[in-house]
């Protein structure tokens, strides 16, 4: 009201507007502050509906500073009893917070909308009397003003201002580019190359609506915008539309209220426990899902420590799982607690992706982030490093290797996601169904073949099997996956140490370790080939 009681009269001035002229423009912006000489809603009218001169009195200077008519008319400036006595409205009209006092006594919108611009004013200059057309750019603001406006300043409009004053600033300009509603992520690019070329040293850009909690909003529904899909429908599609075009303004310019519903996890539910030691402090982390193996709770469980700390762990464990059954990703929880320092901490034993972690609670959220996010790249050692064979499959092979759920099948609906981290089980991984196999399970394989095709045939039983007796089949069968299963883990357990994973020439052991080029056994002290 400031700005357009000292500012915009001078401009007017200006541009050759008189006095009356001036006064005329200034009332239709902010309005009169009184009913008298108001259309359609008057002093004269209101008597005619029962109010005395009290009351008048009263709600004269209720509208003195009232934003809008339709707050001045209440239970509050005129009292319950001429409401109810005079007026003739019961207790729960009045008690309602919807209820329009104005619409109940019978003056229709466009009545209403007309006295509310003589009273409280339009809040824009645009159809203000006796204002030329073109001297409505004069008046431009970043955003439409008031019930009525249309007009406002373009995004080029903002960044020229700023382009035209950048010259002779040394920083950046704090200045908002307002845009619309509507704008595109086009217009945004077009936005930052303009502000580019203008040599902008800052662009910081608004599309009006995008933040739920903006102050300054537009009314929420025109009905002038659905006059063409009103005109045709019968009630029921009236209905529809205006309920959807609601839905549509709630959710962009209103600040949502959610209640969020906690999801409960199944009675009896899929899960893993994972021993490990951090810093020679030993933890149990112990997992639940949901049905479709998300990540439901957590329990955490300390051994040899003092009741306090265990305490604190155990009931940090409850409102992660609170959390968790709220709603809140894991992936927060993730990004909040991983690469906290605190003791305990160092060494990590016991787990097979997570070597070292700086806090108990980094260890904990790096385990589950592997285990359930699939987030490699906090582990110190991926899954393929543990492999026989770390080459890897090659490009097509990788496209060809079964997903998880088809290698699975049902086995997917009570396995623990978390417990098999998304590898395939190893009867899977050494079968020549399977594309891709591994080179190393593959070689195993053939020997572990060879040797019981010279046992059957020693003993007769192989030709048997190779004639169709079903059973020594699949004994020879049970026998190779149980030969290669276990080499596979005598493998595995020896990358989990540090050791290179082959057998020792000379001993059998899997204690090779790198010596130079070359490896050498830990435990006889052969190598395999330098001295």
């Amino acid at each position: 009201f400031k700005i357009i009681n000292r500012t915009v009269p001078a401009a007017l001035k200006t541009l050759g507007y008189d006095e009356a002229a001036v006064d005329a423009i200034i009332r239709y912006a902010v309005g009169h502050g009184s009913l008298r000489g108001a259309p359609f809603i008057n002093l004269e009218s209101l008597r005619q509906k029962g109010f005395n001169e009290g009351t008048l009195q009263t709600l004269e200077q209720a509208l003195a500073s009232a934003f809008d008519i339709r707050f001045a008319f209440n239970r509050w400036t005129f009292g319950d009893e001429f409401c109810t006595r005079v007026l003739g409205f019961t207790a729960a009209e009045l008690g309602d917070v919807a209820f329009d006092m104005l619409a109940a006594l019978g003056f229709t919108k466009d009545q209403i909308e007309a006295a509310n611009t003589h009273c409280c004013g339009a809040m824009t200059l645009e159809g203000a009397p006796g204002l030329k057309d073109e001297h409505l750019p004069v008046f431009d603001c970043a955003n439409p003003c008031g019930r009525l406006g249309q007009r406002f300043l373009s995004t080029e409009a903002h960044i020229r201002m700023m382009a035209a004053s950048q010259p002779f600033i040394s920083g950046a300009i704090s200045k908002t580019i307002n845009m619309p509603n509507n704008a595109t992520v086009e217009a945004c690019k077009d936005a930052y190359m303009l502000s580019w070329r203008l040599g902008l040293k800052a662009n910081a850009l608004y599309r009006d609506g995008s933040k739920l909690s903006q102050p300054l909003s537009t009314q929420l529904l025109d009905d002038s915008d659905l006059v063409e899909e009103l005109i045709d429908a019968s009630a029921a599609g009236r209905a529809a539309v205006l309920a959807e075009r609601i839905v549509e303004r709630v959710v962009e310019r209103v600040v949502e209220r959610r209640t969020a519903e906690r999801r409960r996890p199944p009675q009896r539910r899929k899960g893993y426990t994972q021993k490990a030691t951090v810093g020679g402090h030993k933890v149990y982390l112990r997992t639940g899902e949901y049905e479709d193996g998300s990540l439901a709770e957590i329990f955490i469980d300390l051994h040899k420590e003092g009741s306090a700390f265990r305490s604190l762990m155990n009931n940090f464990a409850i409102a992660i799982s609170i959390g968790l059954q709220y709603g809140v990703p894991l992936e927060e929880f993730v990004e909040s607690f991983t690469f906290t320092r605190f003791e305990p901490s160092g060494m990590v034993e016991g787990n097979d992706a997570i070597k070292m972690a700086t806090s108990m609670l980094d260890y904990i959220f790096r385990e589950l982030a592997i285990s359930y996010l699939s987030r490699h790249d906090l582990a110190h050692a991926e899954p393929q490093d543990l492999q026989p064979d770390t080459v890897g499959r090659g490009e097509k092979e990788s496209d060809l290797a079964l997903s998880r759920d088809e290698a699975l099948g049902p086995v997917a609906r009570v396995a623990s996601n978390g417990f098999v981290r998304g590898n395939l089980p190893k009867l899977q991984l050494i079968s020549g169904s399977r594309p891709g196999g591994n080179g190393a399970a593959t070689a195993v394989l053939a020997q572990a073949s060879a040797a019981v095709a010279v046992t059957g045939a020693a003993a007769g039983t192989a030709a048997h099997a190779l004639h169709g007796d079903a059973a020594s089949a699949v004994a020879v069968s049970t026998a190779i996956v149980e030969s290669v299963d276990s080499r596979l883990s005598q493998i595995r357990e020896a990358r989990l140490k540090g050791y290179e994973g082959d057998a020792c020439g000379e001993c059998g052991n899997f204690t090779l370790v790198r010596n130079g080029t070359c490896l050498k056994c830990d435990t006889c002290g052969a190598t395999s080939g330098c001295s």
